[in-house]
């Protein structure tokens, strides 16, 4: 039954129609991605970038798609074309075929048509998704450096070798297929017959047929050419790299294996002109035989006999090949390995003159988060990241000093008014910086802001000169989502701050250089289509001043303009030349340094940090060379992206550089002020301890014991499975002429046993020492505790204490555990903060109450850094006390131990009204926690608490996080003729 006319003119209106929808969608897709990188930042072409990846992926589309046609289509056309003239009669008799052939015939063109436009499709999009490799291929620069066995530069491996590889696997699946799809056709249309005895095929069946095998064998002959210098990146030895047997036996048989298969495909061509299977079958054979036995069997043997029971003697060179490259590849061949006979003792340094330590940072940005969200975040649409970062500004002396620093983001509408407006044009950006000096606190604890409030005050924003404050581009999940912002500038909307002291508002208009207008009615409409929402179109609050905000997380706006870095999981925001702005560190990564080791960078990068979700991980991509290559800024207010060339020596660099010209500036452009904030990543930091963890032993005949590996030391904080992060502080390293520097570090323990092993940091300020590497090795016989034990020693030490100041609805939390080089030895310092309710409907938040510093077998406890230090390291003889097992005497001064218990009960009970008030009266908290200290001290003096100078013993069951008493009152443990409200255990009691 045919259909009515009209029925028949709709069909194709409407496939019309949907096609005319679905390219104005893929359109607006494309076009709205040229307006963003065209609005990134003016002054740079980074639609280059756009236009040369999208040209690049074009071309090498049509030319996958055009190839795989021409290749499998093409021998699928001639199969057709030499289909005998009798067809299937020319055998005698039918087959299985033909009711196939009879019923595909019929529509053969369209099957064909189709089948050739799916493959089109899949070639073309695998092809176009190498164009990093194409890129890199041409644009490739020398390394001026050559690899020891076959004498090439290093650029062959890295740019060339891979561009060989994807051709030479397109060309066999190109092949592969054309011989399925030409074994096919002639079966359908009687080119041969599968018959009893053996196959029955027509000569033009059998020459085409052959021609493709002996093609494909070719192939294999340059493929077995070209993986012998594949042979660098063989994992098959002791290291990654040529090992013996690819020397001396996998190289060889690549050889003859390439010989063979010229000699291979030359009988498979013969087989054209001479009629019968003799030569193909032959040629087969010795293809299939030579590889079993030549490129399987024989290096196999001289594995098993030759290599594994001499392993040492025979892998020694190529063991030092490894060592040799694994370290130029991760860059840490420079690193110097100092011994440092450290001193274990306290009485017998000399601290006189030593201040490297006084102003450590002691405020833990992982924790002190929740401090700054409850002091600072002055609304509950705004907050701060999980991990606030450390960077550094001047004191009023000029002097650099750590600093905690935190961006005041905007989170979201507030609950019940989410809706468009407030989404899109309203609750457009947060507001402000908050920085506290990392080595102070006030009366209190808290962080001793000099960049606080809003609008943003304090003497930071004086030394800064702070002139704007508004965050439109940050890391907070709002970023993800647009905005539109602009506007009327005679009538704000868009919420600025709420006004200090009322109910009311600041509203502000943006006038950022950033974002792509949208006043035209044409950029509102694929806009609205881009995102799906029709009030884009129809809202009259959009006008000529209107811009679009989005890709607002500096991580991914750099990635997106620099789609050939690997980021940093870190970006840190600074105050630069006046503005708040993102740095992030982008790092030029490949798997093709012939003999380097390769790793996860994922695995690599992995710490407590990446396990809370705090940073971001890294891919599991294997990767066995890394340089930090580029610095590259996002400015909050107007995200104008800025690359700059900071390893301007690297090839990998200079190959991309050339690529897209003139969107990487030169080092010398940037400011000052940028260079005083730039600080080595964390991430590359990571890759290199992960490698010197093993790749600090230079010797062969060592390295292949693996007796002196290190290990990354677990979290003490954490628990056993997560590696302890690396800390940025300022720090002195004991060599000559060394002033405190901000560095990165990290300390080592042995591969067997808890001790120290090794103190490694990094120089992380711009000038001639950055990223200088430098270990100091510990003796191997003077014990020096590792990060657990002093964990393990300070829990023990101090649980009484502590859990005091942990009783009611307070808890005890452990900050960043510090190593640090101090008068010829290690010291460690870690912050003991107490997390308290402070009522109101605030969650609970840190705040600093206790420092803990250890030497050797020394422990002291106080307020203050320098307090600490001084119970560790005082002049005077420090009175002893009873052991922690020895209970208090009878004749104690009762009187005088139950006023003291007495007076640290009211101290509690003040701290808790303080901290119960709203708001909480930070003041009288302070004081209330000075009389605690006092009574504390008290306690001590009498016996009934430990003294904070004896020397604990470790104990290894110690939790790291010792729960408080669920009691509001004191329990102190002393003889029943000495406890009128109890007794004080010791430390490390309940």
């Amino acid at each position: 039954m045919r259909l009515p006319r009209r029925p028949r003119l709709l069909l194709p209106v409407a496939i019309a129609l949907v096609a005319i929808v679905a390219l104005f969608f893929l359109f607006s897709g494309i076009y709205t991605d040229f307006l963003w990188f065209d609005t990134v930042d003016p002054s740079v072409d980074y639609t280059s970038v756009f236009s040369g990846v999208l040209l690049t992926e074009i071309v090498l589309f049509l030319v996958g798609a055009v190839l795989m046609i021409g290749i499998a289509g093409g021998n699928m056309l001639l199969a057709f074309r030499m289909r005998p003239m009798f067809g299937p009669a020319m055998f005698g008799g039918g087959s299985g075929a033909d009711r196939y052939r009879m019923a595909l015939d019929p529509h053969r063109k369209l099957i064909f048509i189709v089948g050739m436009g799916l493959l089109a499709l899949f070639a073309g999009s695998s092809f176009a998704g190498q164009w990093k490799t194409w890129l890199e291929f041409i644009n490739g620069v020398p390394f001026g450096k050559t690899e020891p066995l076959f004498g090439m530069d290093i650029s062959f491996f890295m740019f060339d070798y891979p561009f060989i590889r994807m051709v030479l696997n397109f060309l066999f699946t190109a092949v592969i297929i054309s011989i399925i799809l030409a074994a096919i056709t002639h079966y359908l249309y009687g080119g041969f017959r599968l018959q009893s005895p053996g196959v029955h095929a027509s000569r033009a069946a059998r020459a085409h047929l052959s021609v493709l095998l002996g093609v494909f064998v070719l192939l294999k002959a340059i493929a077995y050419w070209i993986d012998r210098f594949g042979l660098v990146f063989s994992d098959r030895g002791f290291v990654h790299g040529a090992s013996y047997t690819d020397v001396n036996a996998v190289l060889p048989a690549k050889t003859i294996l390439a010989i063979i298969a010229l000699i291979c495909a030359a009988l498979f061509f013969a087989g054209v002109i001479r009629p019968g299977g003799m030569l193909p079958g032959v040629s087969f054979g010795l293809l299939v035989l030579s590889a079993i036995l030549i490129g399987g069997v024989y290096p196999a043997l001289v594995e098993q006999f030759q290599v594994k029971p001499n392993q040492q003697a025979k892998e020694t060179a190529y063991i030092q090949r490894n060592i040799d490259a694994t370290r130029a590849s991760y860059n840490v061949d420079k690193t110097e390995i100092l011994p440092y006979t450290a001193e274990a003792d306290p009485t017998k340094v000399e601290t006189n003159g030593d201040a490297s330590v006084s102003g450590v940072r002691l405020l833990d940005p992982a924790l002190v988060s929740a401090t700054y969200e409850q002091t600072q975040r002055i609304r509950g649409f705004y907050g701060f990241s999980d991990q606030l970062d450390v960077d550094r500004y001047p004191d009023a002396n000029g002097k650099a000093v750590d600093h905690v620093v935190g961006v005041r983001e905007l989170l979201g509408v507030p609950e019940g008014q989410n809706n468009w407006i407030n989404n899109a044009l309203v609750y457009t950006h947060g507001y402000g910086i908050v920085a506290a000096p990392g080595n102070e606190v006030d009366s209190g604890g808290l962080p001793d802001y000099d960049a606080k409030d809003m609008p943003v005050m304090g003497p930071l924003v004086n030394t800064t000169k702070l002139k704007e404050s508004r965050v439109y581009f940050g890391e907070s999940p709002a970023s993800n989502e647009y905005v539109i912002a602009g506007g009327n500038p005679n009538n704000p909307q868009e919420l600025d701050y709420p006004e200090t002291g009322g109910t009311g508002q600041k509203n502000t208009t943006y006038t950022g250089k950033g974002g792509v207008p949208v006043g035209s009615f044409f950029n509102r409409l694929v806009y609205a289509a881009k995102y799906g929402e029709k009030n884009i179109l129809l809202s009259g609050d959009i006008n000529d001043n209107s811009k679009i905000l989005y890709v607002r997380n500096p991580r991914e706006r750099v990635e997106k303009v620099a789609p050939f870095l690997t980021l940093d999981g870190n970006p840190y925001p600074s105050i630069v030349d006046g503005r708040i702005t993102w740095i992030i560190d982008g790092y030029t990564t490949s798997n093709e340094y012939p003999y380097a080791q390769s790793e996860s960078l994922g695995g690599m990068t992995s710490d407590t940090t990446t396990t809370r979700g705090v940073v971001a991980q890294q891919p599991q991509d294997k990767i066995n060379y890394i340089r930090n290559s580029v610095k590259a800024t996002v400015d909050a207010y107007d995200g104008t992206v800025t690359l700059y060339g900071w390893d301007e020596n690297d090839p990998v660099l200079k190959t991309w550089s050339k690529a897209f010209p003139g969107i990487i500036q030169p080092k010398s452009k940037m400011s000052p002020d940028l260079q005083a904030h730039v600080r080595y990543p964390e991430d590359l930091f990571k890759v290199q301890r992960y490698t010197l963890s093993r790749y600090h032993i230079t010797n062969p005949a060592a390295f292949y014991s693996g007796q002196d590996f290190w290990n990354i030391p677990s979290d003490p904080s954490q628990g056993e499975n997560t590696k302890q992060p690396p800390y940025y502080v300022t720090t002195t390293m004991p060599v000559q002429n060394q002033a405190p520097t901000f560095s990165l570090t990290t300390t080592f323990v042995p591969k067997q046993g808890p001790n120290l092993a090794a103190f490694m940091a990094v120089d992380s300020v711009a000038g001639p020492n950055y990223g200088k590497l430098r270990i100091l090795r510990m003796p191997s016989n003077t014990p020096i505790p590792g990060p657990g034990q002093a964990q393990n020693a300070f829990q023990s030490r101090f649980a009484g204490e502590l859990n005091l100041l942990g009783v009611g609805a307070s808890s005890v939390r452990y900050g960043n555990l510090l190593t640090l080089p101090y008068a010829g030895g290690l010291v460690y310092i870690e912050p003991v903060y107490i997390q308290v309710a402070a009522g109101g409907g605030q969650e609970p938040y840190p705040i600093l109450q206790r420092v803990l510093v250890s030497f050797g077998s020394k422990i002291g406890v106080a307020r203050t850094l320098p307090e600490a230090l001084k119970q560790v390291f005082g002049d005077g003889q420090q009175q002893q006390t009873p052991p922690n097992n020895e209970q208090v005497k009878p004749n104690q001064n009762t009187t005088a131990l139950k006023a003291a218990i007495d007076n640290a009960q009211n101290a509690y009970t003040e701290a808790q009204k303080a901290l119960q008030s709203n708001p909480p009266n930070w003041e009288a908290y302070g004081k209330a926690q000075k009389q605690l200290e006092e009574a504390l001290k008290a306690l001590e003096g009498l016996g009934a608490l430990p003294s904070t100078t004896t020397t604990p013993t470790p104990s290894p069951t110690a939790s790291p996080s010792s729960a408080p008493s669920s009691s509001p009152s004191v329990s102190p443990s002393a003889s029943p003729s000495a406890s009128p409200s109890g007794t004080v255990s010791p430390a490390g009691g309940s």
